[in-house]
């Protein structure tokens, strides 16, 4: 299979772009085209419009002026020269005759074969009116010029290894979002969730993984389903290539932030510095009792630096946020919050007393992978077990308090406010105003501030153990609570450690029956460059990004979203008038950061830190005092700061904004067609925005009912399901989730015509009418990752289905020939 090479090239203070050193062209019959690497297409250097022109123009023969003395010459010409001309057109034009044979037998060859696309006619477009369903043929489509650009090449080669919705459009959408969901009797337990940007909750920035049954790849006549990897993973991956591109030097962060990345890449160094960097730093604290050098250093002192220079909340955790009984008197001033810990024990919740409990098959594992850690880290076997026990002991006295997140709620133990006085009163075995104006500084803090806490039965509990063991007459080598906070360290900075401990975590996790997929080396390092070097990749991310085009599509396809709800049929007529109410009032907009202007801006703030090429660990505990930093701006920033990892859009007052992250190749390009655009990022704004704004449309509306019930119908016919013993009907969410992915998919179709018909100057790809793009494009957007993927039954592929099923919006006719019952299917 020929490949095709690319290259990186910068053009001065603009996005680098990638060129071909090869041109894309189709290989040998029966064979598919290998696109580039998937996420090596940066933003191009011209504006878009001018790409258009380029594309008419490269099409246009180049033609020069003569002057008169040349145009008098040519007058004469004697009967040899007339001959040879004569002779050169017509060998000239046998030429062109034998190449267009060539062309069209392999054409042909490959259409019959189901390996490409022929040049389709240009059928009438049928867009929406605005009720989204009443359709007439108001738009003509005409020859549209070819889209040249590396990434359209890129696309083209992609385009032309997938399956064709339209070539094949019965098999082909024969998919699910997941065989597990489809199980009506499906059960599953829900894992609690730590408090969001805690670094010792590892599974909350664990690396986004694709879905079970999605990553298989379908070989049909030769062809291969080729998917759009999920958002996250396709956000993940730019951000790869930008840490991983060999550009100009350019500012010293954003070469600080490619060597931390680097060293973290570095496995070889991590395995051979082994626990040493660990304990070193243990001595740099005062040493413990688990090693027999212990110099006895204050509880609290020793608190205070753990949460100030190295992330660590061993006994509650911090938080910045706002109180919503604020927020709807428009107050945006933030707070300290303080909730229970991630607690390193296992406990369950026992739902019928009301109560956590640890069971012995859970603690049996956690005490053997406890045991294992102070091994690794030296300690001798005789004392490691009496450390052990009094680490469990201790854990399971903290443990009794904790509650989750939901009975807390019900007992309305969330977001009690005091003064840090009155939370001194309370939990006195904390110096609070201390450990906070540590873990907060330079801010200063007084005892009359207000925190709010998220459990006040859990921290007067936690300072009621904490007083127990530090009063107890243990021996002089012997302090429980020190070797409890040096092994919540330990669980922090675990991840710049080397594979033995990483391999003890993921034992207990599968003891415990929660072993998650090891992700790739490189997510595990973008992701923990993005804690301590988010501005520097934000700032980047930003520059890369089309800002014109994507708040375009953006807002077309909010104006497109504010038209269907009209359409919809509301039981509620309050409800109405209230989401009506908010949508008039969003302004849609890009969600961008305003904190760093330039790159001189950026070296200001990470001067003073220094990224090593060899010692990942280091670097590592730089990049916990960075992110300590960064939260503790939280408290006095007035804007809500934009998350470089978000990839949905968020609703910020009257605004409604759209993450930066949203906007990359594959998923979007400014040189693409709008087809494309408009079809794969415009389907997914829509899908966000209906979710974000009518989270619950299924109990105001009976056509979200209605129109979930005709979907489903369409897939069991053309499935052959219907009739048949263990089909199950769907439930309120699954038929919310369809309406709603249906709706997007309609939205964005109806966006993409008014944009055509306000610019027809539209490109192509692979000679698609524009129509047949937009939908093909749609077609390779995968199940999502989105809170609700669980609640849809069938791929989204699929939908073109239905929206071709009896409407002269199709190019052409999605007939399945094998299929009897084509016949009752209806227009949804």
């Amino acid at each position: 299979m020929q490949k095709t090479t690319i290259h990186l090239l910068r053009m001065s203070e603009t996005p680098i772009e990638l060129e071909p050193q090869l041109s894309v062209q189709p290989s040998s019959p029966g064979r598919g085209l290998q696109p580039p690497p998937l996420f090596q297409l940066p933003l191009p250097t011209q504006d878009p419009s001018d790409t258009h022109q380029q594309t008419q123009l490269q099409l246009e023969p180049q033609l020069s002026e003569s002057n008169p003395e040349h145009q008098q010459q040519a007058v004469w010409i004697n009967p040899q020269r007339l001959l040879c001309l004569l002779l050169g057109l017509s060998l000239y034009s046998a030429i062109l005759g034998l190449v267009y044979y060539m062309h069209y037998n392999h054409q042909n060859s490959n259409i019959q074969a189901g390996k490409g696309r022929p040049p389709e006619k240009h059928n009438t477009i049928t867009p929406f009116s605005p009720t989204l369903l009443s359709l007439s043929p108001t738009v003509r489509e005409g020859v549209s010029p070819q889209c040249l650009s590396p990434a359209c090449q890129w696309a083209s080669a992609r385009l032309s290894i997938s399956a064709d919705p339209f070539t094949q459009p019965c098999d082909y959408f024969l998919f699910t979002c997941g065989s597990d969901i489809l199980s009506p009797d499906n059960g599953g337990r829900q894992r609690g969730q730590g408090i969001p940007g805690h670094p010792q909750n590892r599974k909350e920035k664990a690396v986004w993984t694709e879905r079970r049954g999605q990553s298989k790849e379908r070989e049909d006549g030769g062809l291969r389903k080729e998917k759009i990897p999920e958002r996250n993973t396709v956000l993940l991956q730019y951000l790869r290539e930008i840490l991983e591109s060999n550009n100009r030097p350019g500012s010293t962060a954003v070469q600080k932030a490619k060597a931390f990345y680097h060293s973290c890449l570095d496995t070889k160094s991590i395995e051979t510095a082994g626990a040493e960097p660990f304990l070193a730093l243990i001595q740099k604290l005062g040493g413990w009792a688990v090693s027999g050098r212990w110099n006895r250093t204050d509880f609290n002192s020793t608190l205070r630096l753990l949460m100030r220079d190295y992330a660590t909340f061993p006994f509650f955790n911090l938080y910045v946020g706002k109180d919503p009984n604020e927020i709807a008197r428009g107050t945006t001033k933030r707070y300290i919050q303080i909730d229970q810990p991630d607690l390193l024990i296992p406990i369950e919740w026992n739902s019928k007393k009301l109560k956590p409990q640890a069971k012995t098959q859970t603690l049996r594992p956690f005490l053997a992978a406890c045991e294992r850690y102070l091994a690794l880290l030296g300690a001798p076997p005789s004392s490691s077990m009496i450390h052990v026990g009094t680490f469990i002991s201790m854990s399971s006295e903290l443990a009794v308090a904790a509650t989750p997140l939901h009975f807390r709620l019900s007992k309305g133990q969330l977001y009690q406010r005091m003064t840090i006085r009155e939370l001194q009163k309370q939990a006195p075995a904390i110096d609070w105003l201390g450990c906070l104006q540590a873990a907060f500084h330079p801010l200063p803090l007084i005892e009359d501030d207000h925190v709010l806490l998220h459990n006040s039965p859990y921290i007067v509990q936690m300072s009621r153990v904490i007083g127990k063991w530090l009063n107890k007459r243990e021996p002089s080598t012997s302090s429980p609570v020190h070797t409890y906070m040096f092994l919540s360290l330990l669980h922090t900075l675990m991840p710049a450690l080397d594979s033995r401990f990483s391999e003890t975590a993921k034992s207990l996790s599968t003891a415990l029956g929660d072993a998650e997929e090891v992700a790739d080396r490189w997510k595990h390092c973008v992701l923990e460059t993005e804690r301590g070097f988010d501005l520097v990749l934000t700032h980047l991310l930003s520059k890369r990004t089309a800002h014109r085009e994507a708040e375009e599509i953006s807002q077309n396809i909010f104006t497109s979203f504010k038209s269907k709800l009209h359409e919809l049929k509301w039981t509620d007529q309050k409800s109405l008038q209230f989401v009506m109410k908010k949508v008039q009032s969003l302004i849609p907009r890009l969600w961008t950061t305003k904190e760093i202007s330039s790159e001189a801006e950026l070296d200001r703030l990470f001067s003073k830190v220094t990224v090593g090429s060899n010692s990942f660990f280091s670097n590592y505990v730089q990049s916990l005092s960075l992110w300590q930093k960064r939260r503790s701006q939280l408290l006095t920033e007035k804007a809500e700061a934009a998350h470089i990892l978000s990839v949905t859009p968020f609703l910020l007052g009257d605004e409604l904004l759209f993450p930066m992250g949203m906007f990359i190749p594959p998923l979007f390009h400014p040189t693409y067609p709008r087809a494309m655009n408009y079809g794969v990022m415009g389907f997914l704004i829509a899908k966000d925005i209906l979710h974000l704004i009518l989270p619950d449309v299924y109990s105001h509306s009976e056509m979200v009912h209605a129109v979930g019930e005709c979907v489903w119908a369409h897939y069991l016919t053309v499935t052959e399901k219907a009739g048949r013993g263990g089909v199950f009907s769907l439930s309120a969410a699954q038929q919310q989730e369809l309406w709603v992915q249906y709706s997007a998919l309609q939205i964005a179709l109806q966006a993409y015509h008014q944009s055509l018909k306000n610019h027809p100057n539209d490109t192509s790809i692979s000679g698609l009418s524009h129509t047949r793009l937009f939908l093909t494009s749609f077609s390779q957007v995968h199940c999502d990752s989105d809170p609700y993927s669980k609640f849809m039954p069938l791929e989204p592929s699929f939908l073109i289905t239905v929206i071709c099923a009896k409407s002269e919006l199709c190019p052409t006719s999605l007939q399945c020939l094998n299929k009897t019952q084509q016949h009752s299917l209806q227009t949804c």
